[in-house]
């Protein structure tokens, strides 16, 4: 018996991967992550992709209630934990996996792509990104994301801010409701950054301008993400330019 950490990719149900699929036709519980990302398709067209029922596994039941789910499943016959994009890139789920080790619970990890490294489509250098932070919908007296950002760029390195979502509750913090959040902080609106959305599909949204401009665009379906660049290789300026 085992737990499988598999990350299912960005967009829909055909990001997966063979090794990540054939893990999934093999157990007998699968649990679904349902709140740090969003995909394109529904729970209904996984299951119907994977052949398989599929559990949503909320924030609650992750995080507070894992050991009467989870991992008393994974105790007794091999389990799933799928998480949109690659499975180790949320604190919430290097807890889950420590709960197991815990448990003497057998772990395999299957990885995928993730925003980390799916930014590289901005046409920024990956390596070149300092500490990512993310943008809360309550953010009024919020510093953090800020702060973050003031020491990137005084070390030159592109800042990549996620935004806040609730996707149980279909809640996505707006490019633009971000964009006045940094204004707000003292960015002046002539900074140019780029607003992303939905990365990992097949028609993602990348715009780059100035923090004033970007805000008015439609973005249409999330998640979202903005991105200041920090000193910029002339490679990176050229692409830049090119969105």
């Amino acid at each position: 018996m085992a737990l499988y950490f598999i990350g299912i990719g960005l967009n829909d149900e055909k990001d997966i991967t063979v090794k990540g699929l054939e893990a999934v036709k093999k157990c007998s519980s699968i649990y679904l992550e349902t709140y740090t990302s969003r995909l394109a398709c529904s729970i209904e067209t996984l299951e119907k992709f994977y052949n398989k029922k599929i559990i949503p596994a909320t924030r609650d039941i992750v995080e507070n209630k894992a050991e009467s789910t989870i991992l008393k499943d994974a105790k007794s016959h091999d389990t799933a934990f799928l998480v949109i994009g690659d499975p180790l890139c949320a604190t919430t789920h290097i807890d889950l996996m420590l709960r197991a080790k815990q448990a003497g619970i057998k772990i395999e990890v299957i990885h995928n792509a993730s925003i980390v490294s799916a930014i590289g489509i901005t046409g920024l250098e990956v390596y070149k990104f300092g500490k990512v932070t993310s943008i809360p919908f309550d953010n009024k007296n919020v510093k953090a994301p800020y702060e973050v950002y003031q020491m990137n760029s005084k070390n030159g390195l592109h800042t990549l801010f996620l935004l806040d979502l609730k996707p149980d509750e279909n809640k996505y913090l707006s490019i633009k409701e971000a964009i006045e959040y940094l204004i707000n902080q003292g960015i002046k609106e002539d900074t140019k950054a780029i607003a992303c959305s939905h990365i990992g599909s097949e028609k993602p949204i990348l715009k780059y301008g100035k923090l004033s401009e970007l805000k008015n665009i439609d973005y249409k379906e999330p998640p979202y993400c903005i991105v200041i660049p920090g000193k910029l290789h002339f490679m990176e300026e050229e692409f830049l330019e090119k969105l």
